[in-house]
């Protein structure tokens, strides 16, 4: 296994949507454009499915120094109502753009930090989402809670307006790694809304864990998860630390290069967690999760539903996923777009009527054919191109890519088919990077992804 981490150990990307972001085609997407792919989604799904929002809350307190995220760092709370009114605003706008009420299957609260509004505004938020629109029959309501702040109150306001799944960022449990990535949390805490959330009848509690992180350790890694088996989150997010301080504005600076674990100690650090995970009963779930067999994420993966999107894995698929806020994505199924990432120029545009995108992408036929090669990669670790319509020119010079994967175990290629082996389950980025053909024809010439492994 050493051998094969430093041999796939490349930047790569995490495929949350394919294209990704770096390809997409600015030059052929237009506003109208993204608007005309909108309405014809929104016309062809809600009723049958509903929609998914997305909404960004970027204000934190402090800065953790782990996190790639787009946040604004603020003691402010006066902050809070002016940006509900703006995401209010945009809601309206797309809501006038769809023409018949919109029906809500999924709706996420993620940041920045959700939980640095107060629950009466946050409360305040949802109501006007409803206001224009419906809850689908099966919904499915969840928001990213920070375990320092996160009081009884929010839990049971927004379990009031119908959140039942919440997911707490633990990260890690060792002080020294916590001070080094400024998010000091204790255990106590953790339990704490763990328990809170419990009580108050949320179906399902997530945990996120990151390896690779500075300073951290094997042991640390398995101290976190024997406290992490205390608690029984109904799932967890385990997955790499993304190591992108490039990228302008993230605040990854606060320790050095060298304070990182190398890549070998990476993968035995994911190595024994999953070991560890399932010795405690959770199965493993597409890339980087794990959930308990009552989950609904492990039970849409039996069933073949799950799906990825911007907003990771979810247990079911909406055509039409519509993001708001500052720096936010929407997916329309035949094209993305992003809003702007400064909030005060986002507030301009929506309180003068405009919908605040800046750029995105028209997919083409070939980019929905690989898109749904790349998901069945995700979600199911196999993928075929029986059928004509699955088929796209570049295949055999994927194959052909794909030759050296086989030799080492990680997938078995059959006439039509490819399944990916548990040996290659850590490389799935890498197996999916053979079918990125915008990738093949352009490989960047600065760095743009973090390490896969």
């Amino acid at each position: 296994m050493s051998n094969l981490v430093q041999k796939y150990n490349i930047p790569g990307p995490r495929y949350t949507s394919y294209p990704t972001v770096p390809y997409w085609n600015l030059e052929t997407f237009s506003g109208a454009k993204w608007k005309t792919s909108l309405k014809k989604s929104f016309d062809e799904s809600n009723e049958k499915e509903g929609i998914s929002i997305y909404i960004h809350l970027p204000f934190c307190e402090s800065l953790c120094t782990f996190c790639g995220c787009h946040k604004r760092i603020t003691k402010q709370h006066t902050v809070e109502t002016p940006y509900i009114d703006s995401l209010l605003k945009e809601w309206k706008l797309y809501c006038n753009l769809f023409g018949s009420k919109p029906i809500i299957k999924e709706l996420h609260l993620g940041g920045g930090t959700p939980t640095f509004f107060s629950p009466e505004n946050l409360k305040m938020l949802i109501d006007g989402i409803f206001r224009l629109a419906e809850r689908s029959r099966e919904y499915e309501f969840s928001f990213e809670g920070h375990p320092n702040n996160t009081t009884k109150e929010h839990l049971q306001t927004l379990y009031d307006v119908g959140f039942r799944r919440v997911s707490y960022g633990v990260q890690d449990y060792n002080e020294k790694v916590q001070k080094s990535i400024h998010r000091v949390q204790p255990f106590e805490n953790v339990k704490k809304v763990t328990q809170a959330a419990r009580e108050i009848g949320y179906e399902s509690i997530g945990h996120d864990i990151i390896f690779g992180l500075p300073h951290q350790t094997l042991e640390h890694v398995e101290e976190t998860i024997l406290k992490t088996k205390a608690l029984m989150p109904d799932r967890l997010a385990f997955y790499s630390y993304a190591h992108v301080p490039w990228l302008k504005g993230n605040g990854q600076r606060g320790f050095k290069d060298e304070d990182l674990p190398s890549a070998d100690e990476k993968r035995i650090q994911y190595e024994k967690g999953k070991e560890l995970l399932s010795k405690v009963g959770y199965e493993e779930i597409g890339m980087d999760h794990f959930a308990l067999e009552s989950d609904s994420l492990y039970q849409s993966m039996i069933s073949g539903e799950l799906h990825r999107n911007f907003m990771g894995y979810t247990a079911s698929k909406t055509k039409l996923m519509v993001g708001l806020g500052a720096s936010s994505i929407s997916d329309s199924w035949y094209s993305f777009a992003q809003n702007v990432k400064s909030i005060e120029e986002y507030k301009h545009l929506v309180d003068n009527g405009v919908i605040p995108i800046y750029r995105g992408h028209i997919l083409t036929k070939e980019d929905q054919k690989i898109r749904q090669h790349i998901l069945n990669l995700m979600c199911r670790f196999r993928t075929s191109w029986e059928k004509e319509g699955e088929r796209f020119p570049e295949l055999p010079i994927v194959m052909g890519k794909l030759h050296e994967m086989e030799l080492d175990g990680l997938v078995d290629i059959g006439l039509n088919e490819l399944k990916v082996t548990p040996k290659g389950q850590p490389f799935i980025r890498n197996i999916c990077m053979a079918f990125d053909v915008l990738l093949h024809r352009k490989e960047p010439e600065t760095r743009l992804f973090s390490m896969t492994i």
